[in-house]
């Protein structure tokens, strides 16, 4: 079992596999800064909710975790950071799906 197995809108895709199916060291999927970032305002009807945002913004409510990996100066926790009201950087729908 390896890394192939996981879902491609994980953030755990590009860590190692052991054995029994124990995850290795996070290996984490990185995104690259981008001209076609957006500054974006967490509105208050996603307030602690990435999930909803990544389901409004990329289509599925997987890339929750893209918040954080791009934003780690202002997200460190990716659930109780994502707050109303912070303005953060994200990467375009295209982007995202590049990653698969």
């Amino acid at each position: 079992m390896g890394v192939k197995d996981f879902d491609p809108t994980s953030p755990w895709k590009k860590t190692p596999i052991l054995y029994k199916k124990v995850l290795d060291i996070m290996n984490p999927v990185f995104i690259e800064k981008s001209i076609l970032d957006e500054e974006y305002t967490i509105p208050q009807n996603f307030n602690l909710r990435p999930d909803l945002a990544s389901y409004e913004l990329f289509g599925t409510s997987k890339y929750w975790w893209v918040f954080a990996n791009r934003n780690p100066d202002e997200i460190q926790d990716p659930i109780n950071d994502f707050t109303a009201g912070k303005k953060i950087r994200i990467p375009s729908k295209a982007a995202v799906e590049k990653m698969k």
